[in-house]
Parts: structure tokens; C-alpha cells; sequence
């Protein structure tokens, strides 16, 4: 059951190539942003369309994955678990990111 307690399961888009970083350690970080649609009818009887960007983080041989084989619009499926940061910008207010690390990516567009 412990598995069950921050897991994240996604389906959608990419908005945009993924950035990829190289540490000096020889690790590897991707950062995607993924977009998920969901589309119902209002109150109204109108088709509406609801889009969330989430952000992805991916690690070492993930993150090698994204880099050799995923550009913007390809279609994937994660799954991972959430993660919060919390800072302080330039003038001491405090701002905040929700983040997926990816822990499994499945690419569901053939290249």
C-alpha cells in the first residue's frame, strides 16, 4: 500500500522539446511540461475544454529517454510522484512549484 501514497499517473502532450541539464557527476535532468485536456458541458449545455500543465522532472536514464526521443506535441504517459518547492524570490516573497518526478515514461506516438 505504501506505493499507493504519491503516485501520479498522467496522459498528454508536450508544450515544448525538453530542457535537458548534465551535472558535473555526469547526472542527468530533464524538464518537461505536459499538458492534459479534459473537455465537458457546462451548466450552459457548452463544450468546454479545461487544460493543466503539469511540470516533469526526469532523472538519469529517463531523462536520456526524453533527450534521444521526445519533442514538443508527442503524446506520453507517466508516472511518478508529486513533489513541492518552496523559495524566496529577489524581493523575499515566497513562491511555490508543484513538480512530477517521472519515474516511469511510456512514448505513446510512434517516431
Amino acid at each position: 500500500m505504501n506505493n499507493l501514497r504519491n503516485k501520479v499517473q498522467l496522459i498528454g502532450h508536450l508544450g515544448a522539446t525538453p530542457v535537458i541539464k548534465e551535472f558535473n557527476s555526469g547526472k542527468k535532468l530533464a524538464t518537461i511540461s505536459l499538458a492534459t485536456k479534459e473537455t465537458f458541458y457546462n451548466k450552459e449545455g457548452e463544450r468546454v475544454t479545461d487544460t493543466q500543465w503539469h511540470n516533469l522532472i526526469c532523472w538519469n536514464k529517463t531523462a536520456e529517454i526524453a533527450e534521444k526521443y521526445l519533442d514538443k506535441g508527442n503524446e506520453i504517459a507517466i508516472e511518478g510522484k508529486l513533489t513541492y518547492e518552496s523559495w524566496e524570490d529577489e524581493h523575499g516573497n515566497k513562491k511555490y512549484a508543484t513538480k512530477i518526478v517521472v519515474n516511469e515514461l511510456l512514448m505513446l506516438n510512434s517516431k
